[in-house]
């Protein structure tokens, strides 16, 4: 819900909040989303730093360069910085690697704040658990509170490998515990997350804060899809069903193509480019990953029914909702599918799998349909029935249950967690230190009770 707000748009009855210094280090807010690793956190970042600087409070976000042309320091908006963090090669560093250039990070996060007076920063957001090691270096060192998000989950997401997946490593399932364990507040998407922190991570429940991420309802809207069409050189009257994102084995793309091939006349919209993670498929055979998709249709027989598209502005991807009848996610896992809200924000229903948080991106039966598992026939039923029943009649549901998502909403619950953070911060540090160890929250780093 909206909380009172001052005439500053900070939240009432909140410790004063004037400045966040928020870590992405493996990918820029400024990377096109679709394409390497940039995905839905780099539009989570970005659009919640925009809204948090429209509130006045200003944003340093503080991420790892990856070209020798990127400066230094990135004037996105009005109170939004970017800040390119020189560590490790500019290139040719897979994020399994980045573990090792994580002190060489660490060193240039706390150059840039020695440069300010102490107390110059009031919080830390940390997004992933790259970040959060950074953080919980950085926030201990400022004397200020971490707030954690993970946005996906080790575990999670070994526990649902596609084929031609490779599962996580056993490096990162220990920091994410290390983070878990020392952030102050922790913002999930869905309480489905929360719920898988409290059970693989053992955290405290009442350091979660559930906060749905947003949608920019300006720039996704309902559109004419003749025009959409038009724009995009597609046929005007074929069925269209579209997919948005990385490809790679983790987004599941194979799934819709094998699915359409049973479904004849139907046209598939595949828009986006490989994952900086994903194998070589050339050595594994992966028909997940762009060659490979490629070659898949052709076996299928579907090649003159896919259309594939690279990654695309964000006033182009309207246009490919805009274009498409249906939207599918097939994914294996999600923590939220900002992909999913925004087709419906066009007033394009959704096919999604049931995982992750996708049961609160799309409101099954209403404003799309969600499917258990990958079984193909189950994938094909579920949109061969949407297109017999007419997409169209889902249009209106699809706009009204975007319209409860919106970067407003994120903002206003991430400046409670922030509130939270910082009193919570406050008051322990007014706690005698043999008080602290007597608690119950337990400190790897410190190897004690604080």
């Amino acid at each position: 819900m909206p909380v009172a707000s001052d005439q500053r748009g900070r939240p009432s009855g909140s410790p004063e909040l004037r400045r966040v210094a928020v870590l992405s280090v493996h990918t820029s807010p400024l990377a096109q989303p679709g394409a390497g690793d940039a995905g839905g956190m780099n539009v989570y970042v970005l659009q919640t730093a925009l809204e948090l600087a429209r509130r006045g409070v200003d944003v340093e976000i503080f991420t790892r360069a990856t070209s020798s042309e990127d400066p230094p320091v990135v004037e996105v908006a009005p109170g939004v910085v970017v800040r390119n963090v020189v560590a490790g090669p500019f290139e040719g560093l897979d994020k399994n690697d980045l573990p090792t250039q994580l002190c060489a990070f660490t060193a240039g996060v706390l150059r840039a704040e020695a440069t300010h007076e102490p107390g110059y920063y009031d919080v830390v957001h940390s997004h992933y658990w790259l970040s959060g090691q950074v953080g919980w270096l950085a926030a201990d060192r400022w004397a200020v509170p971490l707030v954690h998000t993970a946005h996906t989950l080790a575990a999670v997401k070994n526990a649902a490998l596609a084929d031609g997946d490779h599962p996580e490593p056993p490096l990162r399932s220990v920091g994410e515990q290390q983070v878990v364990d020392e952030a102050d507040r922790l913002v999930v998407n869905t309480e489905h997350e929360a719920g898988q922190l409290v059970s693989l991570h053992r955290a405290d429940r009442s350091r979660i804060d559930v906060v749905h991420p947003g949608v920019d309802l300006q720039k996704f809207t309902p559109g004419d899809r003749q025009t959409a069409r038009s724009a995009l050189g597609l046929d005007g009257r074929a069925p269209i069903v579209a997919f948005v994102g990385r490809i790679q084995p983790l987004k599941a793309p194979d799934v819709l193509l094998r699915a359409a091939a049973r479904l004849p006349d139907v046209h598939v919209l595949i828009t986006g480019g490989p994952s900086g993670s994903s194998p070589d498929p050339r050595a594994t055979g992966d028909r997940s990953a762009p060659d490979g998709l490629v070659h898949l249709a052709a076996e299928l027989g579907i090649t003159d029914r896919v259309t594939f598209l690279p990654p695309q502005s964000r006033d182009h991807l309207a246009q490919v909702y805009r274009a498409a009848d249906i939207v599918a996610v097939p994914s294996y896992s999600e923590s939220f599918g900002l992909v999913a809200v925004e087709a419906q924000a066009c007033g394009t229903p959704v096919v999604a799998a049931a995982v992750g948080g996708l049961p609160v991106a799309v409101r099954d039966g209403m404003s799309g349909a969600l499917v258990d598992g990958h079984d193909i026939d189950d994938w094909a039923k579920a949109l061969g029935d949407m297109f017999r029943g007419s997409p169209a009649t889902m249009r209106q549901q699809a706009i009204e249950h975007a319209a409860s998502f919106s970067w407003e909403h994120t903002v206003d619950a991430l400046l409670d967690s922030y509130g939270r953070a910082i009193a919570d911060h406050r008051f322990r540090g007014r706690i005698p230190s043999s008080a602290r160890r007597s608690g119950r929250r337990f400190s790897i780093r410190r190897g004690v009770r604080a």
